[in-house]
C-alpha cells in the first residue's frame, strides 16, 4: 500500500512581489501616489482651481498699522466737534502753529533735538525689556550738572572749553542717575518702572531746591529759573532762531549710532537676549545684571546730554520745568515707533509738530493746547492695543528695533 499524498498543500504566497520600479501596495483606506503631473488640493489663496483669493487678508495685515492713527484722529475730531470746533480748521491752526513761519518751524527742529536723544538712549533699555521711566530725571540731572560746571567753569576756560565740558558734564550727570537706577533695580530687586519714577521725583527735587535755593537770582527766587548764562556760553543757532544745529547734529549721530549699536554689534544681540529671557540669557554666559546697567547707564549719558542741551541752547538758564516734559514725551515716540529705531526720527518729528503747533490753538480758536496730548496718548494706546502690535510681541514678548 503507497503512502497518502499530504493533506495539505502549501499555500502561495500571499502578495506577489512587484516588478521593479512599480507601486507598492496601497494600504488600506489610503490613496496611491498622484500621477505625474497631477496636482493635489490647492491652498487657501493658492492659484489652482477653487483656490480662495488672498488679497483681502494682505491688504488688512499692510493697512493694520494704519489703524491706530485712525482711531485717533476719530476720536480727536469727535473732541473737536463736541467742542463746537471744525477738525479741519483745528489740522489747519496745527500745521500754521508749526511750520506758519520761519522761526516756528526752528522751534519745532529744536524740540525734536533732545526728543532724539532721549528716544535712543530708551531704545537701549527698551531692546533689554526695561521699562525704563525714568529718563525725565536724567534729562534734568543733566541740565543740574551741565549749568553746574558752565557757572564754575566761565571765565577761566574759553568759551568753547566750557561748553564742550559743560555737555559732558550733564552726560556724566545722566550717566551717574541711570547707573543709580539700575543699580536698584538689578541688586535691590526694585521694578525699574517703580525705581525710575522715584528718580524723576528726587531729581525734581533737587531743581526746585537749587532754583530757589543757592543757585537763585540775586534779590528774588523765582519760576523762572537761575541767573542766565553768559552770552559766550550760549550754543550758536540759526539765523536768530531757536535751532541750535550743533544740538540736532548731535541728536541725529545719537539716533544713528544706536541704531548701528542695537543691529550690527555683539552687545546689540547680548541686549537682545537679556530682553527676550534674562534666565536663557545666563544660560549661555551674558550677565544679564550687567547688561542691563550697561543700558541704563548708555540711557543716562544721551539723556543727559538732552538736559545740557536744553540750559545751553534754548532756556539758557536752569529753570524748574527744564525737561519740559520732552522725557515722557520720548517714551510715547518709542513707544509707537515699536522700538525700531527707523521710526523714531519721523515720529518724534511728529510729536514735535503737534507740541509746538499746539501752542496757537488757544489764540486762534480758543482750544486748549493740551488737545496735541490728547492726540499723542490715543495713538501709543491704540497702537499698544491692536492686534499688530499683538501680533509683534508674540514669541519673545517684545517687539524688536533696529
Amino acid at each position: 500500500m503507497s503512502p497518502a499524498p499530504p493533506a495539505v498543500s502549501p499555500a502561495p504566497p500571499a502578495v506577489s512581489p512587484a516588478p521593479p520600479g512599480g507601486a507598492g501596495p496601497v494600504p488600506p483606506g489610503g490613496a496611491g501616489p498622484a500621477p505625474p503631473g497631477g496636482s493635489g488640493p490647492a491652498p487657501p489663496g493658492g492659484s489652482g482651481p477653487g483656490a480662495r483669493p488672498a488679497w483681502p487678508g494682505e491688504v488688512a495685515a499692510r493697512l493694520s498699522p494704519l489703524a491706530p492713527l485712525a482711531l485717533s484722529l476719530a476720536l480727536v475730531a469727535g473732541l473737536c466737534a463736541l467742542l463746537g470746533a471744525s477738525p479741519a480748521a483745528v489740522a489747519a491752526g496745527l500745521w500754521d502753529g508749526a511750520f506758519g513761519t520761519a522761526d516756528q518751524a526752528a522751534r519745532v527742529l529744536a524740540t525734536l533735538a533732545p526728543l532724539l536723544l532721549c528716544g535712543s538712549g530708551l531704545l537701549f533699555t527698551f531692546r533689554a525689556g526695561l521699562y525704563h521711566l525714568g529718563v525725565e530725571g536724567q534729562l534734568v540731572i543733566g541740565a543740574v550738572c551741565a549749568t553746574g560746571a558752565a557757572r564754575a567753569l566761565w571765565p577761566g576756560l574759553p568759551a568753547g572749553l566750557a561748553v564742550a565740558l559743560a555737555i559732558a558734564a550733564g552726560a556724566l550727570g545722566g550717566v551717574l542717575w541711570g547707573a543709580l537706577t539700575g543699580a536698584l533695580h538689578t541688586r535691590a530687586r526694585v521694578s525699574e518702572i517703580f525705581a525710575g519714577l522715584g528718580m524723576n521725583f528726587v531729581a525734581q527735587g533737587a531743581v526746585l531746591y537749587l532754583v530757589f535755593g543757592p543757585w537763585k537770582r540775586p534779590g528774588v527766587a523765582s519760576m523762572a529759573g537761575t541767573e542766565p548764562l553768559d552770552g559766550a556760553l550760549w550754543l550758536s543757532t540759526l539765523g536768530g532762531t531757536d535751532l541750535s544745529p550743533a544740538a540736532l547734529l548731535l541728536a541725529a549721530l545719537a539716533l544713528v549710532g544706536a541704531a548701528v549699536v542695537l543691529g550690527r554689534t555683539h552687545f546689540g544681540l547680548r541686549l537682545r537676549a537679556v530682553g527676550l529671557s534674562p534666565e536663557a540669557a545666563a544660560v549661555l554666559g551674558v550677565p544679564a545684571a550687567r547688561e542691563m546697567l550697561a543700558a541704563f547707564a548708555i540711557s543716562g549719558a544721551l539723556a543727559g546730554v538732552a538736559g545740557a542741551l536744553q540750559v545751553l541752547g534754548t532756556f539758557h538758564r536752569l529753570l524748574p520745568n527744564v525737561s519740559s516734559n520732552l522725557g515722557f514725551l520720548a517714551l510715547l515716540v518709542v513707544l509707537l515707533a515699536g522700538r525700531r529705531a527707523a521710526l523714531v526720527a519721523p515720529i518724534a518729528l511728529f510729536f514735535s509738530a503737534l507740541n509746538v503747533g499746539s501752542l496757537k490753538l488757544p489764540m486762534t480758536l480758543g482750544l486748549e493746547s493740551s488737545l496735541a496730548g490728547v492726540l499723542q496718548g490715543a495713538l501709543v494706546l491704540f497702537a499698544l492695543l491692536s492686534p499688530w502690535s499683538a501680533r509683534g510681541a508674540r514669541g519673545g514678548g517684545r517687539p524688536e528695533e533696529a
